[in-house]
């Protein structure tokens, strides 16, 4: 979650594309948007009639802030993030689901650390204002610290990584495919995951709200692509691995790793989870439930505007 803000001045200047220009879509190392690029070398954005500009992004956090500046129309992020980046003044919607993590995203500790009680007093890194340093804060809320109970040490995921390997810090917040270079450190253990909070971090296309306005068919055809990489994922699963594997910069057995802990939803799930509900698994609910953490944390000094947020009608409309 994008705890911090972000600036997005001056995207009311931002011009639109032209009818016919490609889409600009960006997307990072998360095992649930990574199928996109089996999207684009399968072939199925051309298939489902749009012209798609896949933008790899090394660091998550510098996709959010394209998408917020305009120099994307779509981009991989989290809802947390979203609403974070709404809170900021940005205009964005939600118009799929790609997943929920269920345990890629860890708070991942050095030896001798074995409870969440034990990290005060610690340094802990994470990605400040991204999803881990939510999940982190939601870890130490439920055992009854604070973040003033630790020592936050704010670094780029990779970085992060790498500095808890190289005992740097004590503990780090990181999602895959960087688990697996934090769990190197020899004797660490996971101390709590994203599958200890259900639902808390779902993971969706959000476009500028102007947009998707302006190109709902470019929008459905998207989307509609997304559902066919699904299925060809199905029907392909050894070739579609190695493309998986090899735009993460990981072995196909350590990505086979990940899809417990990253459920992909299918058409019918997609449809139910912008549904009113009671739980976290609904996103309406997720989303009152973020806004509110965000406002009981002072980083969200109103409430964001959330009534034009989730767009459930091209999901809906998926032949």
């Amino acid at each position: 979650m994008l705890l911090t803000g972000l600036a997005v001045a001056g995207l009311s200047a931002c011009k639109s594309p032209s009818a016919d220009a490609p889409v600009r879509i960006g997307y990072s190392a998360w095992p649930g948007w990574i199928p996109w690029k089996v999207t684009e070398d399968k072939g199925l954005f051309t298939q489902a009639g749009v012209p798609v500009n896949l933008q790899w992004f090394d660091g998550y956090l510098d996709s959010i802030n394209a998408l917020n500046a305009g120099q994307l129309d779509c981009n991989s992020q989290t809802l947390g993030d979203t609403i974070s980046s709404i809170a900021g003044g940005a205009d964005l919607q939600v118009v799929l689901t790609n997943d929920y993590s269920t345990g890629n995203d860890q708070i991942i500790a050095a030896p001798g650390i074995k409870s969440v009680a034990d990290l005060k007093g610690k340094r802990v890194a994470a990605e400040e204002g991204t999803v881990d340093h939510y999940l982190l804060l939601l870890g130490l809320k439920k055992a009854g610290l604070s973040a003033e109970d630790i020592t936050f040490v704010p670094l780029e995921t990779g970085a992060a990584s790498a500095a808890f390997v190289a005992g740097k810090v004590d503990a780090v917040g990181v999602f895959a495919p960087f688990t697996t270079q934090a769990l190197k450190r020899e004797g660490s253990t996971t101390l709590f995951s994203s599958k200890d909070f259900p639902g808390a971090i779902s993971d969706h296309l959000v476009c500028r709200s102007a947009f998707v306005a302006e190109n709902p068919e470019k929008v459905q055809k998207v989307v509609n692509a997304w559902f066919k990489t699904l299925n060809s994922i199905k029907a392909e699963p050894a070739a579609s691995l190695t493309i998986l594997a090899q735009r993460a910069g990981v072995s196909e057995p350590e990505y086979q790793a990940y899809e417990a802990g990253t459920t992909l939803l299918d058409l019918q799930q997609n449809v139910q989870v912008f549904k009113p509900g009671s739980t976290m698994e609904s996103l309406p609910y997720a989303a009152q439930k973020i806004s509110g953490f965000l406002q009981e944390l002072g980083l969200a000094k109103t409430p964001p505007k959330l009534d034009d947020l989730l767009q459930p009608q091209f999901v809906n409309a998926v032949p």
